[in-house]
């Protein structure tokens, strides 16, 4: 068995790092969602709450692409941009529901915990639909359909702009990309 060299363990310490910090913030934004104080009810508040939080998704998003066109390793500077976007994006939407639920019982098909808010959420979000879960108010419709646009918003736009970025990235960087990342 080859044992592995000082340049091997450095080639790796940007993986592991790269895979810590992805790892930490999905950790952090789901535990913050946990531990939020949701209890204020669905109104103007939490619509406001929706569209900064959305606004911030933005803002994130703009400042990881910038990130990884200047990123060493822009690959995965990019993987790291999904592992927080996406969580921040499907806590947004769950606390969403969690509060619409809360508020308005009778939004859904039946009472949704937060963690059931966020099974809603991902089945939305991957599509998948389930139907063990359903919007059955007209707000809670609307609000499911604002988030399967902006699903597609998110895995289409923001995904091929994020792929365009890694190309940049590693235009900038004026050589062929070496480990952790592949030749392109």
């Amino acid at each position: 068995m080859e044992r592995a060299g000082p340049g091997d363990r450095r080639r790796r310490r940007p993986l592991i790092g790269h895979l810590l910090r992805s790892v930490a913030s999905a950790v952090l934004l789901i535990a913050l969602y946990y531990l939020a104080p949701l209890d204020r009810g669905l109104g103007v508040g939490a619509a406001v709450m929706l569209v900064l939080g959305l606004a911030l998704f933005g803002c994130l998003t703009a400042w990881q692409i910038a990130a990884i066109t200047h990123a060493e390793y822009p690959r995965l500077r990019a993987i790291e941009a999904l592992a927080t976007a996406v969580p921040l994006f499907l806590v947004l939407f769950s606390a969403t529901y969690f509060l619409l639920a809360d508020n308005q019982p009778s939004s859904f098909s039946e009472p949704l915990s937060r963690t059931d808010a966020l099974y809603f959420t991902v089945t939305v979000f991957a599509t998948v639909g389930f139907g063990d879960i359903a919007p059955t108010t007209g707000t809670s419709r609307v609000l499911t359909t604002v988030q399967m646009l902006a699903d597609l918003i998110v895995v289409g736009v923001i995904a091929k702009v994020l792929f365009g970025a890694v190309r940049i990235g590693l235009r900038r960087r004026g050589k062929a990309p070496e480990y952790p990342e592949e030749e392109p």
